[in-house]
């Protein structure tokens, strides 16, 4: 293994265990705070880091570089993503046990494939939809808590929301896949234009933004390292590999790992038919990506 090689596992296992702690910090910081709230206050803390790494010049200059169209896309395009996707995954954990809402959201490489095949013409084989039903019968499995016959929800509103954010996660990806702005302007573009959008449902909907010490310790977590140090961390990763896919199949640490977290700090016991379920997920996208042509 080279030098660079071994350092994009490193990067891309910080990005990953960074990401693990994602679902146990949404679960403990809901407890203090609306969905709105969270998301309008993550998602500040993020465009300020992101605007900040933009002040190095090469990276102010591929901003000043990109064309008018490309960032009206970009502030567009950050309605879904950072506004309505973490608003819609956030009203998920709200509802849902922590173990449930993260495994239903790793579903979302199952939706992409089946969006991007009629719009980005994709070819979409029968291997693929097999793939893919697996990974819903787990859905199944976690939405009825082990009683997959029944098909009786447990949460149908949660869960309904959870598979939502997989939708508009994958409208997301989407809509940037043609796109050539740089991933961190971009980003910042995103952020620029849910920030409008967030703080417009807070004045709408006269939101406090009272905020507890724990609220804010939360927000500064979820701003900075889920939505902001772990990309980064990711895209050096990517850069850096001479594998791509051998990077890739790290992000299959995650689940485990979140759960493990899930259980040891918020003292949530994880149940049989989330592992059953998430086993099932998993394997569906694992079988998605041996088959990808």
């Amino acid at each position: 293994m080279t030098h660079n090689d071994r350092l994009a596992v490193q990067l891309g296992l910080g990005a990953v265990a960074l990401w693990s702690t994602v679902a146990t910090a949404f679960s403990l910081t809901l407890d203090y705070l609306s969905p709105l709230q969270l998301v309008t206050l993550a998602a500040t803390i993020s465009w300020c880091f992101f605007a900040i790494r933009l002040m190095q010049p090469t990276r102010r200059a591929a901003l000043r570089d990109t064309s008018w169209t490309q960032r009206g896309i970009g502030l567009f395009t950050g309605w879904l993503n950072p506004g309505l996707y973490y608003l819609v995954l956030f009203a998920a954990y709200d509802r849902l046990p922590a173990q449930e809402a993260m495994a239903i959201n790793y579903s979302w490489g199952i939706t992409l494939a089946l969006i991007a095949a009629p719009i980005l013409k994709h070819r979409l084989t029968a291997a693929a939809l097999g793939a893919a039903c697996i990974s819903y019968l787990g859905i199944v499995v976690i939405a009825t808590r082990g009683a997959p016959l029944t098909l009786e929800l447990a949460q149908p509103i949660g869960i309904g929301l959870a598979l939502l954010s997989t939708l508009i996660w994958s409208f997301y990806w989407v809509l940037n896949a043609r796109l050539t702005i740089a991933p961190e302007t971009n980003l910042l573009l995103n952020f620029s234009g849910a920030l409008p959008l967030l703080f417009g449902l807070l004045w709408l909907t006269e939101t406090s933004m009272t905020i507890p010490w724990q609220g804010w310790a939360g927000s500064a977590y979820i701003g900075l390292f889920e939505m902001g140090i772990a990309f980064i961390l990711w895209m050096g990763a990517m850069k850096a590999t001479s594998s791509a896919l051998s990077i890739a199949r790290l992000i299959f640490l995650s689940p485990p790992l979140s759960l493990l977290l899930i259980w040891l700090v918020t003292g949530e016991p994880v149940k049989v038919y989330t592992l059953f379920g998430l086993g099932l997920i998993l394997l569906g996208l694992w079988l998605q990506r041996k088959i990808a042509p």
